[in-house]
């Protein structure tokens, strides 16, 4: 068997379809907030740079996801596709969060994304920047979970 479970489709090589649906669950999964289901996504190996932090394998990123979602309260992301080549995606994406002072934040960043054959993230290089908003500048006000098909995406936001 597999040492990263089973496949998660869609597996390279991507077209553009594949690569905005593997962009789309992505976005689904961390909606989710739930570390176990993300970090299912991953090689068990899984090389991980986001921000100034290096992470290798799940455990380590379950325990980094859960840090993550401790501070970063009604967290909401959107993610759009950039490029992508045979078993690589680059995305850029901004999610909208609260720290436990109340104060908002939108935070904007691209990743950088590499597959196995079965169609887990063997790495993951992330750059993100945060800036301060106000309640009222907040553009994403679904219930917390999945974004809704209907609502905006980041160019439709002009983000």
């Amino acid at each position: 068997m597999n040492p990263n479970g089973n496949p998660r489709p869609p597996l390279p090589p991507f077209d553009r379809e594949s690569a905005e649906k593997k962009v789309r669950l992505a976005e689904d999964a961390w909606n989710s907030r739930d570390p176990e289901r993300v970090a299912l996504a991953y090689t068990v190996d899984s090389a991980w740079r986001n921000r100034a932090e290096f992470l290798a394998g799940r455990p380590s990123i379950v325990e980094f996801l859960r840090r993550k979602w401790t501070r970063e309260l009604e967290y909401r992301l959107i993610k759009e596709l950039w490029a992508f080549t045979e078993n690589r995606i680059a995305v850029r994406f901004a999610y909208e969060w609260r720290d436990d002072g109340g104060n908002w934040f939108r935070s904007y960043g691209n990743e950088n994304w590499e597959f196995d054959a079965e169609g887990h993230m063997a790495r993951r290089v992330a750059s993100i920047n945060d800036l301060p908003i106000s309640a009222t500048e907040r553009k994403y006000h679904w219930p917390l979970g999945r974004r809704p098909d209907d609502h905006p995406g980041l160019s439709d936001l002009g983000f």
